[in-house]
């Protein structure tokens, strides 16, 4: 859609998922088998039509850059517009901006010479797959000033206790921005606002010394504007941790989760060319995910396997995460446990965590 130009903001995602964000960020770890947490909100936008996408990053982003490249996958690789990985520029000696706002003021060409009228702005730590489509459609249809994307939650979780909560009255305007902890509505680090009035409030936030976009130009302003909420009533998971990374995980192996998540549209990813998993006679794998590439010859249950994992005769693995290349050696016992992406266990060895708190070995280490 022309109308719409995209915002990925990375710079205020703390990378709370430990050893896994030990060599990236947090947008860039590996989920569900072959993706990475990013391709999930740039799926959404590829499937709304936008065709140009700001990334904006500060730390550890070497992982990503490797993992989007030209933007291929998203149908970003154009001659115009396209994707945008935009690390801060610090070269501006006139520069007084700080925090996020620091990445839009020394990004501005890319919003003054794209066409879109209106801005979709996210995080990566909400998967989703919400329609932006049908999110901008409420936003003209509300006549708002800006539109909030938020989600009723049945169970409030460990992971939504960082998150912002918003009042919502029966016409659907946002009545109050708080941090309530029971409140069961989440707002998704995700909104709609018009090209113009978002560089606006961007200017106006810098004149006053502030830093961060939604808490200075939206929730201070919140009786000055006109705050649409738009209801996301899909899946929807938060990934802010790495207990809410696992567990997150492991529902997916629920066929009505992976259902919800996979069915509606494809979630794209960068493409890689490997032969089928191979099963070796010894072999007796149960609700598990398993990726292209790999070879098995153990057990393997209740656990998400990455490309080209070995399994290796003898091996146990249950309820784990074993991300890709890792090398199970004979006779292996994993449990509850986490593999960073190249590890190698060797013969006879176990590893045991909890069900609430995994095990979890950093990439390229070997034991």
């Amino acid at each position: 859609m022309k109308e719409l130009m995209g915002v990925i903001n990375l710079d205020h995602e703390l990378d709370q998922l430990n050893e896994l964000t030990y060599f990236r960020c947090g947008a860039a770890v590996p989920f569900a088998g072959r993706y990475r947490l990013i391709d999930f909100v740039m799926s959404n936008m590829m499937h709304a039509g936008i065709l140009d996408i700001a990334l904006f990053v500060r730390r550890k982003y070497r992982s990503l850059l490797d993992h989007l490249g030209e933007g291929k996958p998203w149908d970003l690789d154009r001659k115009r517009g396209g994707l945008f990985v935009l690390p801060p520029d610090w070269n501006d000696p006139t520069d007084v901006s700080t925090g996020e706002l620091q990445h839009i003021h020394n990004n501005l060409d890319f919003f003054e010479r794209g066409s879109a009228r209106y801005v979709v702005y996210s995080g990566s730590q909400h998967l989703s797959n919400v329609d932006f489509c049908d999110a901008y459609a409420y936003h003209l249809e509300q006549g708002a000033d800006v539109t909030l994307i938020y989600t009723k939650t049945q169970q409030i979780r460990p992971e939504h206790q960082a998150c912002t909560r918003l009042d919502v009255d029966e016409n659907g305007r946002v009545t109050d921005i708080h941090l309530e902890r029971e409140h069961p509505n989440l707002y998704m680090e995700m909104f709609i606002m018009e090209k113009n009035m978002f560089l606006h409030l961007v200017r106006q936030c810098i004149a006053h010394g502030e830093s961060h976009f939604f808490r200075d130009a939206i929730q201070k302003n919140r009786r000055k504007l006109n705050i649409a909420g738009y209801e996301y009533k899909g899946y929807h998971a938060v990934i802010n941790s790495l207990e809410s990374y696992y567990r997150n995980s492991l529902d997916l192996l629920k066929p009505d989760t992976y259902h919800s998540l996979f069915r509606e549209q494809p979630v794209h990813t960068k493409i890689k060319y490997e032969v089928p998993a191979k099963y070796l006679n010894t072999a007796d794998v149960s609700n598990s995910l398993v990726a292209n590439g790999c070879q098995i010859g153990g057990t393997v249950d209740g656990s998400i396997l990455f490309r080209g994992v070995q399994v290796k005769e003898g091996a146990r693995i249950h309820n784990s995460i074993i991300m890709q290349k890792c090398i199970i050696e004979e006779d292996v016992v994993l449990e509850n446990v986490i593999l960073d992406k190249d590890v190698v266990i060797s013969r006879g060895r176990k590893l045991q965590g909890d069900i609430r708190k995994p095990f979890v070995v950093a990439k390229d280490t070997a034991i």
